[in-house]
Parts: C-alpha cells; sequence; structure tokens
C-alpha cells in the first residue's frame, strides 16, 4: 500500500478564544506547541472543532497566521476553506494560501441544492484555481451531502483531491474506498474518533480526531501501534480514549447540540490542563458551566490525565 504524503494523527485544532471573542493567540501557541511535542504528524486548521463557520475572516487569517509560524514547517498544516459556494471557496483558499498551509480542505457546497454533477465541478474548479492539494472533507451531518465512493475514486484517479476528511460515519463506504483507492497516492484520514484502530486495520492512512487536542500522545500511540500491527496495544488504547471521550457528555443535553458538546468539552479540558486560558466559544454556541466542568475533570482523571 502506498503511504501518502499527508498520514498519521492530524489533529484538528480548537481555536481558542479571549472573553472578546478575538483570537487569543498565546493559548493558540500553548496548543499548537502540545501537539507537536506529543509527535503529531500534521495540524488541520479551521475545521469543525476550529469553529471556523462561527469566524469572521479576520479572525481565521489571525488563527491561521498564528498555527502556521508556530508550527514553523514541522509538520504539514492543513487549512478548513468552508464555504457554501465554489467561487467562496476559490477567495477562502487563497487568503489560507497566501498565509502558508500546505493543503487546504473543503466540502461540497452547501445551502443550495446541488446534485453530483454540480459537486464534481465544484471540486474540479477548485483544484484547478488552487496551487497546493485539496482535500474532501465528507460531512454529510452538516451539508447534507454524502461524497460518494464512485465521485472520491474517480476525482483521486484525475488528481483532483489529494485526499478524504472522512466524517461521514458511513463506516462501509469508507472501507469501499480503501478499497478503490489502495494503490494510489491519495490520503484517507478518519475523523471517527473511537474507532480509528478499525479504520488503520480498513486501510486509513491516519486520523483527524478532535479529542487529540486533549490527549495527543494517545493518538500518537495508538497510530503507532497500529502501523505496527500491534492491534492488542492498539484496541486498549482506543478504549482508552473512547472512555475518554465521554467528556462530550458533560454538558446538558437540554441546552446543547453537537458543536457545543465537542467543542465545549474540548475547550473545557484544555483549561483545565493549563493549555487554553478560557473555554469560551463563538456565539451562538455557549461555553459549559462549572457543574458540567466537574464532570469534563473526572473523565481527565479517569484518563490519567490530571
Amino acid at each position: 500500500m502506498t503511504v501518502p504524503r499527508f498520514a498519521g494523527v492530524v489533529p484538528p485544532i480548537v481555536t481558542p478564544l479571549t472573553a472578546e471573542r478575538t483570537v487569543d493567540a498565546a493559548s493558540l501557541e500553548r496548543l499548537v506547541e502540545h501537539l507537536l511535542s506529543a509527535g503529531v504528524d500534521g495540524v488541520f486548521a479551521l475545521g469543525s472543532s476550529g469553529e471556523t463557520v462561527f469566524l469572521s475572516d479576520d479572525q481565521r487569517d489571525r488563527a491561521l497566521e498564528v498555527i502556521v509560524k508556530t508550527v514553523g514547517g514541522a509538520v504539514p498544516v492543513l487549512a478548513g476553506c468552508i464555504e457554501p459556494s465554489t467561487q467562496r471557496v476559490i477567495d477562502r483558499t487563497a487568503a489560507a494560501v497566501r498565509l502558508g498551509v500546505e493543503a487546504v480542505v473543503t466540502t461540497a457546497p452547501f445551502y443550495a441544492i446541488v446534485g453530483p454533477h454540480e459537486i464534481e465541478r465544484h471540486f474540479r474548479a477548485i483544484a484547478a484555481a488552487v496551487p497546493v492539494p485539496v482535500f474532501a472533507y465528507d460531512i454529510p451531518v452538516c451539508v447534507h451531502t454524502k461524497l460518494s465512493v464512485e465521485l472520491l475514486t474517480r476525482l483521486a484517479a484525475d488528481g483532483v483531491l489529494a485526499g478524504v476528511k472522512d466524517s461521514s460515519g458511513d463506516d462501509v463506504a469508507f472501507r469501499q474506498l480503501c478499497l478503490a483507492v489502495q494503490d494510489a497516492d491519495f490520503s484517507l484520514l478518519t475523523g471517527h474518533e473511537v474507532v480509528v484502530d478499525a479504520m488503520m486495520l480498513a486501510g486509513a492512512s491516519g486520523s483527524v480526531p478532535g479529542l487529540a487536542n486533549v490527549d495527543p500522545a494517545g493518538y500518537v500511540r495508538l497510530h503507532q501501534a497500529c502501523v505496527a500491527g500491534d492491534w492488542e496495544t492498539a484496541r486498549r488504547e482506543q478504549d482508552r480514549l473512547t472512555r475518554l471521550f465521554r467528556i462530550v457528555d458533560a454538558a446538558d443535553p437540554a441546552t446543547s447540540a453537537g458543536a457545543t458538546r465537542g467543542v465545549g468539552a474540548f475547550k473545557t479540558a484544555l483549561t483545565m490542563l493549563g493549555i487554553i486560558e478560557s473555554n469560551a466559544v463563538s456565539l451562538p454556541l455557549r461555553p459549559l458551566d462549572e457543574q458540567e466542568a466537574v464532570r469534563v475533570r473526572t473523565q481527565l482523571d479517569h484518563a490519567g490525565l490530571l
């Protein structure tokens, strides 16, 4: 199997904010250093965990500027360019490339109703306009379109896409894609953080787990065990991380949906670990309160992180 250029553990880094909701550069620098010291293989900026759709262009640019500068070329930086239409994505990728990223990640168009032909033209137009590799972000829960195995295989074969960041939850389709592109230089990155071991066994190149903000070393150990074929060690590490993932259950479900639960829990955990200053999040999300934070602390303790 070909080992693609973009592989391994690539955390989708959160964007620390101040109480006034400006980018907290000092906290972001510490977070990048936290990830690098754990041995991650890349950083994915401005993804779902990075609150990209809630940030202004100025906030996005500032976050990318800090991340690229702090990484200093140690690992590749991928940037989410999540916009509803083709030209808006192209405009956003121009800013990301100017700031020094090595690849961009984008979804199918959203809001407007489009079909498979429009989606294919979307990705081909972006790739033709962008001087760096392009990743497809398969996240139908947000954009209401599932990227088909046939489309991704065709775009991989034509060199349009360098890889896929799979957050579809469709493990059958992901495994079929692994089989379809197994001889290609194509990155298969799973965002399904509680079954990374299974996805690696199926043929994934690596993972993009939001929980790796909190425990990057755990995901690095997991990845290394998978690459070595030590599946028993991988299973034990994955089981520990799966239990730690219960921090996303800390938020009150009556007042919190997915983004608040995930990003809110990750940021709350990072404040407890002394890595970022505040668990502030973008509107309309809300930060976890003190009672919810106690539940996060319990899971951090059980995972051996405190």
